[in-house]
């Protein structure tokens, strides 16, 4: 399942992110079947250092929530990473992820 989230400005899409939800099946750490993976982050460079994607990967992490998935991962660049670390999100090999 995917679910995506946008900003616009003027009628046009300035900030997207979005959230797959996908079926892990339960493990003895974690009983919940479902993991959170959030893609697709995206400001248009206009737009940015306006907490749109702050707000749009939050919007993803609450959601997440309601649905009761508590592990979230993700992929970052550079540019990116703090931000994340910023909602929570820590290195994990190659991705960050973060556990409720």
């Amino acid at each position: 399942m995917y679910l995506g989230f946008l900003a616009e400005h003027g009628g046009r899409v300035v900030a997207g992110a979005g959230l797959t939800l996908l079926e892990w099946g339960p493990t003895r750490g974690d009983p919940q079947p479902w993991r959170g993976r959030i893609v697709n982050v995206w400001t248009d460079p206009d737009f940015r250092r306006r907490g749109l994607a702050r707000e749009l990967v939050t919007c993803c992490m609450e959601v997440a929530r309601e649905r009761g998935v508590t592990h979230l991962s993700l992929g970052t660049t550079e540019a990116g990473r703090a931000l994340y670390e910023a909602l929570g999100f820590r290195t994990s090999g190659t991705e960050m992820v973060r556990r409720e």
